[in-house]
């Protein structure tokens, strides 16, 4: 399996109105110095309807640049839809961070 689908199948875990991080999804895909490798992951995501990637967040809660959703807001939007309140375009992770299990 590649890196890149092994940060997939992790990516696909995130539960429905729960965010991740960039670094925990490294970690959780077998290397925590994949931060950026899941960045490039997650900008060709093949699979957009089944590989959420609106869910991952930076290290802050901070929203992505709003070239990887194809437009301004598209990911608050996306996030907002499950009921995951974003402010100043961050999310609190200590209220919506997916504990990984």
């Amino acid at each position: 399996m590649t890196s890149f689908e092994k940060i997939y199948e992790v990516v696909k875990k995130i539960p429905f109105g729960k965010v991740a991080t960039y670094g925990q999804i490294a970690m959780l895909a077998g290397n925590p110095r994949w931060a950026r490798v899941v960045g490039y992951a997650l900008h060709v995501n093949p699979d957009p309807e089944n590989i959420r990637c609106y869910r991952v967040v930076n290290r802050f809660g901070e929203l992505s640049e709003a070239f990887a959703f194809g437009r301004i807001n598209e990911q608050a939007e996306l996030l907002k839809a499950e009921g995951v309140e974003v402010e100043g375009n961050r999310v609190n992770l200590e209220k919506y961070l997916w504990n990984g299990i």
